[in-house]
């Protein structure tokens, strides 16, 4: 089902021009504001109506027992799950004695607006009352950027009926709020409702402060409020607090022509060990220091942060303007997860809904840190310490399982593996590949060789162990990893998948090139010589299963054996899959769930010719259903690189309007970060053509019919390199660099050398032609093609 575009198309702003309740879960999401640290939910001020409430603080979770019908020695026993921290958002209105509520009385106007360069959710409302009384509210809010703890909201009011009115607002703090059931199992119901123990509460004139602490896993939290009331009239305020809530109450009687203006600030803090006093402490300085700054002081360090940030990381789209804006929208939310987060994950939903349990998956490391690496390296280097202090809980993984090295998990919160199903969790171990690519092209395109000895050369030898205990040579010297997951979940537990293979195999040869670099330091963690001899021969000896009667690469050994999908007989309303049909089907059959193979020739692409490629791509096309949201855009990849541009613009859409457009009916649980960034990839690398497989950034630009020009700028080694692409030639600019300074990128295949002095302009070679039609299976061609009535 696609619907009907609920925001207008500006380029820099998402904007809700009148309030729909069949949708206000979906919009709470869309408007989530966050710095990667403190998210809020784009709650409606008065909290209710509302989707779903939200406050969520970076890996501030309450362990919950994992259910099975069956248990297995290894299995995990207990899950994490993201904590409904508290409310701060809350700021209700009384007008006389009437709450303003938007299901009572009439709204004759209300707009909510995302200014994506202020990084501000507006609100404005203009309400009559059941008894005939009219007001206008506006509201502005703000999670910071530069200040970590802090969040902000500016709230105004005024009388829109020329007749003085008595008004009160009550603005909250608020802990364990009523949430929806978010869990069928009672055990983990029980533990997730009211998660929170009061353990202070504290009250000023002008504001309040609240700690509790979780009941399972002994988490402490901080929330504190303080307000700034101006207005012409006459006003009073007081504060009242109890164990699960304080209220700051402002009241006064508003004139035709006055105002009434409340800031409230909010900060938040949490930890494991820090004790009561201390957190108490961290958010009351937090408070001092948004006090100092003051909102209109915030408002600009906001601003001033996301133009350094576009200034990095815009594109530009020109013939698709749902795109322009989408993926602006994508780019925002991307940095709202990484920003801030500061060796914490960045999960799959970032801090925007409860969704997946506020879970990291591999999705992090191969699609959000790929952007982010090119657009704001600083947020990279964070996740990557983040994986890096998971490190011993990954080993010991690895030994519960008889393996070797580190075997990371499937989805988590803290570090332990948090997967209840093993055939999709930890039979997926090409995570530990994705985290050492991550932290290859990070070094590679920030330089940063302080990181890759610290953190690097542990993670790269741990994973390099793992892939070396996990596979086996066969009788003839061919290496062979059997049994794994790769990406697409509709293949699982089979043996020599092509991505896992062919990622380990650059993660064994990284793992030995930095044993290499750094001897004496491997030394220390055991590698000798002979064991990364071994890391080498084992990866120019991987195994690629490949079927010679049809030229394709198999997903796995066999794959193009088992038996078809009847695509055919499969009604449009049995998708998604694994929500009709039982896993033990999907397993025997070719379908596939999410690009696999064909994401391996986006990211292993020096591993494959050209004619594979589009082989590869033509026959795991017409077999690849799209029940995840992260394949839209590595189709969108290949299918640009193959020719195909206009495929490719089409999936591009699907993954840039993911959520703008609410595809897959399930955006009320948290965008969908990996497709979010996923524009972003399927522009930059798909029409862009941006690859790095040996060092040197190279592209090989090709447009389709209908965009008239893609410009972008990537990061590398402290410069900026501009990308302008026009349908027939393609333009370098080199920017941040020294005078003398010089860059060389590859145009296809052929060098390029770029300085600061004068950018340089190649042309493009012509399209292919002649090439075969795509198929799709029978009704999952691409969710949204391109309007007939734009340019």
């Amino acid at each position: 089902m696609i619907r009907e575009r609920a925001y207008p198309v500006e380029p820099w702003h998402v904007r809700e021009t009148r309030l729909d309740m069949d949708v206000l879960a979906q919009s709470e999401s869309v408007f989530a504001l966050s710095n990667g640290h403190v998210g809020l939910r784009g709650n409606l001020d008065e909290g209710e109506p509302h989707g779903l409430p939200g406050t969520y603080l970076n890996s501030f979770y309450e362990l919950r027992p994992l259910p099975y019908a069956e248990a297995g020695f290894g299995f995990p026993e207990s899950g994490q799950t993201i904590v409904n921290v508290t409310n701060g958002k809350l700021i209700r209105l009384l007008v006389d004695d009437e709450p303003l509520d938007v299901r009572y009385g009439d709204v004759i106007a209300h707009e909510r607006v995302l200014d994506l360069r202020a990084g501000t959710l507006h609100r404005s409302l203009h309400w009559r009352s059941p008894a005939g009384r009219e007001v206008r509210m506006n509201s502005t809010r703000l999670v910071s950027f530069r200040q970590r703890s802090v969040a902000a909201i500016q709230y105004e009011v005024e009388v829109a009926d020329g007749k003085p009115l008595r008004l009160i607002i009550q603005s909250e703090l608020v802990a364990n709020e009523t949430l929806p059931p978010q869990s069928r199992d009672p055990r983990v119901a029980a533990v997730l409702e009211s998660p929170l123990q009061a353990e202070e509460e504290l009250t000023t004139d002008n504001g309040g402060l609240l700690i509790h602490r979780t009941k399972v896993s002994g988490l402490r939290v901080a929330a504190a409020m303080e307000h700034e009331v101006e207005s012409a009239a006459r006003t009073s305020i007081e504060s009242e607090g109890y164990e699960d809530w304080v209220r700051t109450t402002v009241g006064c009687v508003l004139e035709p022509g006055q105002k009434l203006r409340v800031v409230k600030y909010l900060t938040y803090g949490w930890s494991s060990r820090r004790s009561l006093p201390a957190l108490r402490d961290q958010v009351g300085a937090a408070l001092a220091a948004a006090r100092l700054d003051g909102w209109d002081g915030l408002v600009r360090e906001q601003r001033e942060y996301l133009d350094e940030f576009w200034d990095a990381a815009d594109v530009e789209v020109d013939g698709d303007p749902e795109v322009q804006q989408a993926v602006r929208f994508g780019l925002f939310h991307v940095l709202q997860a990484g920003a801030r987060a500061e060796r914490r994950p960045i999960s799959a939903k970032g801090l925007t809904g409860p969704g997946y349990d506020g879970h990291a998956f591999w999705d992090t490391e191969m699609f959000v840190l790929p952007v982010l690496t090119y657009t704001h390296p600083a947020a990279v280097r964070d996740a990557l310490y983040w994986r890096f202090s998971t490190l011993d809980q990954a080993q010991e993984r690895a030994r519960t399982l008889n393996l070797a090295g580190a075997a990371f998990p499937w989805r988590t919160i803290e570090g332990p593996e948090s997967s209840g199903y093993w055939p999709a969790g930890t039979a997926a171990f090409h995570v530990a590949a994705g985290i050492a690519d991550a932290l290859r092209r990070y070094v590679l395109v920030s330089g940063d060789r302080q990181l890759e000895q610290e953190i690097g050369l542990p993670l790269l030898v741990e994973t390099a162990r793992l892939w070396r205990s996990l596979g086996h040579h066969d009788r003839n010297g061919q290496f062979h990893i059997d049994g794994v997951t790769g990406p697409d979940e509709y293949t699982a537990v089979k043996n020599d998948n092509v991505y896992t293979n062919l990622m380990a195999q650059r993660n064994l040869l990284a793992g030995a090139d930095v044993v290499n670099r750094y001897r004496n330091e491997a030394f220390h963690l055991g590698v000798t010589d002979e064991e990364a001899a071994a890391w080498r021969d084992a990866a120019l000896a991987m195994h690629l299963p490949y079927d010679e009667e049809i030229d394709v690469h198999q997903q796995v050994e066999g794959f193009t054996r088992l038996q078809e999908w009847d695509f055919a007989h499969t009604p449009q309303d049995k998708y998604p899959l694994l929500l009709h049909y039982p896993y033990f089907d999907l397993y025997r059959k070719q379908v596939v769930k999410q690009a696999d193979l064909v994401l391996a020739m986006h990211w292993r692409g020096d591993a494959f010719t050209p004619e594979e490629k589009l082989r590869n791509f033509l026959y795991y096309e017409r077999r690849t259903v799209r029940d995840s949201s992260l394949s839209a855009c590595t189709q969108a990849v290949l299918a640009a690189e193959v020719g195909y541009h206009e495929l490719a613009h089409s999936y591009l859409r699907e993954a840039a309007l993911m959520d703008l457009h609410d595809l897959n009916e399930n955006t009320r649980d948290g965008v969908h970060m990996a497709s979010l960034a996923g524009a972003w990839i399927a522009l930059v690398a798909g029409f862009g053509g941006l690859r790095d497989h040996d060092g040197v950034p190279s592209f090989a630009p090709r447009l389709a019919s209908r965009i008239g020009r893609l410009a972008f700028s990537i990061q590398w080694c402290g410069m900026r390199l501009r990308v302008d692409v026009r349908p027939h030639e393609t333009t370098y600019g080199l920017h941040h660099a020294a005078p003398d300074a010089s860059m060389e990128v590859r145009h296809f295949g052929e060098p390029v050398r770029v300085t600061p002095a004068e950018p340089v302009r190649v042309p493009n070679p012509p399209m292919p032609e002649g090439l075969p039609p795509p198929e799709q299976a029978p009704g999952r061609a691409p969710l949204l093609r391109l309007p007939e009535h734009l340019p």
